[in-house]
């Protein structure tokens, strides 16, 4: 993986996202993903090189970071609530992917019923046959 197909990677699963718009509330250099004005995604080179950022449950979180050399904690942000990927060749784009969509519904979940432009519990399952 070259170091910025990772981000690649997160920006094609965030624009196939209902509602998710891309944003640089932090200057040019830093692009976030909100749905509903609240952030899921963030992809940055503020290290010297691309990395995502993505919101996921602190037990995942614990076992990502333990599971991946690639996976640390999350850049600048709540280091129990979000976790940053960085392109070291580790990562495959199913797992990218993944957790781009766990993040988004994450995000998703805490939003009133009426307000949610998909429901969390069966976004991405196939629809049952009736």
């Amino acid at each position: 993986m070259t170091p910025t197909t990772l981000q690649e990677w997160a920006i094609a699963r965030a624009d196939e996202l209902p509602g998710a718009t891309p944003e640089q509330p932090f200057g040019p250099d830093h692009w976030v993903y909100k749905v509903r004005g609240k952030m899921f995604l963030l992809l940055s080179e503020a290290t010297g090189e691309p990395f995502v950022t993505v919101k996921a449950k602190p037990a995942d979180a614990s076992t990502l970071r333990e599971a991946f050399e690639d996976i640390i904690p999350g850049y600048h942000m709540n280091k129990r609530h979000w976790i940053t990927l960085r392109a070291g060749g580790a990562l495959e784009e199913t797992l990218v992917r993944d957790l781009v969509t766990e993040s988004y519904l994450l995000v998703v979940e805490t939003f009133p019923r009426a307000q949610r432009p998909v429901d969390p519990a069966t976004f991405g399952q196939p629809a049952a046959d009736s």
